[in-house]
């Protein structure tokens, strides 16, 4: 007689424990200072995600990637503008911890987020980049960072990357530490011997500097008030100013001069 009411107690038990089991608790909260694989965690503060993300004029067309994305912050802001996002995160808690940030906000088509080392990441699809990392970390990706396409927005917290000087600096107001954003757009690679009608512009850089000659014949001009931002170029040589745009190894453009308009063509002979 007591077989039926054990055998539905025992259903009922079952079904809790089942339930229990199914439901998914919420993954721990971050400690400022927690240890990390390379480095602790420290969020940025979010005055300055806002400032990072103007400095780098992140539209609905671009492509954001966080490196070292911990809580998920700058990628979610990014997402709220309208931006595909995506965040590379060692930290199996944290990307969990955004995972569920990004669903709260009903912002996981455009917000999301990997376990994985950053180092052995692809992040060559970005438009835009951000990272909040210690120096020597920003030193090692710098060549994977430099040889992204030439226009990549770059912006990283308070931290530099040496001689690659920044395009913009800018520390916000309202903030304790943590305050500075400093921006880079990503530079063709235009050093070497470029050929066009009127003769040979001779190029070197370090990073988006440059300098160089325009030979013609037997005569040479320093080239002066030189601009690289990006695949965009431009400079004087013998009173006459270029523009144009670098693809790989050709640059074309607009020159102009006191006396004339027209366009140009060069295409590069050595490296």
């Amino acid at each position: 007689m007591l077989r039926c009411p054990l055998l539905l107690l025992a259903l009922s038990l079952m079904g809790t424990g089942v339930y229990a089991q199914t439901r998914t608790a919420p993954p721990p909260q971050p400690k400022i200072g927690q240890a990390g694989k390379d480095v602790v965690w420290v969020p940025t503060p979010d005055v300055l995600v806002e400032k990072m993300l103007d400095l780098a004029m992140v539209t609905a067309q671009d492509y954001l990637i966080d490196l070292g994305s911990g809580d998920g912050r700058t990628v979610i802001a990014a997402a709220k503008r309208g931006t595909r996002a995506h965040g590379i995160e060692y930290n199996r808690d944290m990307v969990a911890l955004s995972r569920q940030a990004a669903a709260t906000q009903r912002l996981s088509d455009r917000a999301t987020f990997a376990e994985a080392d950053l180092f052995r990441s692809d992040f060559s699809d970005a438009t835009v980049l951000t990272l909040f990392l210690l120096p020597e970390i920003n030193m090692q990706l710098r060549p994977k960072i430099l040889a992204l396409k030439p226009g990549t927005r770059v912006v990283s917290n308070t931290f530099t990357m040496q001689d690659w000087e920044p395009d913009e600096s800018v520390t916000v107001a309202d903030c304790q530490v943590y305050c500075t954003a400093h921006f880079w757009i990503v530079p063709a690679q235009v050093e070497g011997t470029w050929r066009f009608a009127g003769g040979e512009f001779s190029l070197t850089q370090q990073f988006q500097r440059i300098r160089g000659a325009l030979l013609s014949g037997a005569n040479s001009a320093p080239i002066t008030n030189a601009r690289l931002r990006g695949d965009q170029i431009a400079f004087t040589a013998a009173g006459v100013r270029y523009s144009g745009r670098v693809d790989g190894d050709t640059m074309q453009g607009t020159l102009s001069s006191q006396e004339s308009l027209g366009s140009w063509r060069a295409t590069r002979t050595s490296r």
